[in-house]
C-alpha cells in the first residue's frame, strides 16, 4: 500500500500547485477543493470478490485502478474540462483511461469525470508506473454522489426502488442547477 500512497502524494502535490497557480494567475478558483484516500485492504478484497477476480497481486495491480484515489471538486461544470486539460499536460502523469460521466451521466444519475492515470514511483532504484484514480466533480455532483453512496453502499439496508428512482430524479435536478449556475457565470463574465 506504501507505493500507492507515494503515487497519490506525488499527484496530489502537483494538483495542489496547479490549484494555487490557477488562483494566482486567473484570480479564479477553478478547483474548490482536493481530497484523497487510499482504499483499505478489506475494501479492495470486497471489490475483487464482487468482480469475480482471483485474489492475486497480479489482479490487484492490473485490474484494481482506484486503490489510490483523488477527488477534485470544482465550482462549475466548465471548470471540470479545464482541469482535465491541465492534467493532460502534466509531465509526470500518463492518462490510461477517461470516463466522461459529465456529458453522459450514468443511469443512476451519477455525474463526474474519471481519469485513471499512471505516475512513476521510485522503488529500489527503479521507476514503476503506479495507477491513481482522479475523480473531478462540481460541488453539486459531489453532494449527490456522496449522499447516494452512503444510502446505497454504506449501509446494510437496501434502498427501496422508489427511493432509488427519487435519487435519479434529484441528480437530474442538480444537473439542471449546475447548468443554470454555469450560464449565469458565463453571462456575467462576458458583460
Amino acid at each position: 500500500m506504501n507505493i500507492y500512497q507515494k503515487a497519490q502524494n506525488q499527484v496530489l502535490e502537483e494538483l495542489i500547485k496547479i490549484k494555487e497557480a490557477i488562483n494566482k494567475i486567473y484570480g479564479y478558483e477553478a478547483i474548490h477543493s482536493i481530497a484523497s484516500r487510499i482504499k483499505t485492504p478489506n475494501s479492495i478484497v470486497r471489490k475483487m470478490k464482487k468482480k469475480n477476480y482471483s485474489l492475486t497481486y497480479k489482479n490487484l495491480i492490473e485490474k484494481i485502478n482506484d486503490i489510490a484515489g483523488i477527488r477534485i471538486i470544482c465550482p462549475l461544470k466548465n471548470d471540470i474540462y479545464h482541469v482535465v486539460d491541465i492534467i493532460e499536460q502534466m509531465p509526470n502523469i500518463k492518462i490510461i483511461k477517461k470516463k466522461d460521466y459529465v456529458s453522459k451521466p450514468k443511469e443512476s444519475g451519477y455525474s463526474g469525470y474519471h481519469l485513471i492515470v499512471e505516475t512513476p514511483v521510485e522503488l529500489e532504484g527503479r521507476n514503476l508506473p503506479i495507477k491513481v484514480e482522479i475523480q473531478i466533480r462540481t460541488m453539486a455532483m459531489d453532494f449527490w454522489a456522496t449522499n447516494e453512496h452512503k444510502m446505497k453502499y454504506k449501509t446494510n439496508k437496501k434502498l427501496s426502488f422508489l427511493d432509488s428512482k427519487k435519487l435519479t430524479i434529484y441528480a437530474k435536478i442538480l444537473n439542471i442547477l449546475d447548468n443554470k449556475m454555469m450560464n449565469i457565470y458565463e453571462k456575467q463574465r462576458k458583460s
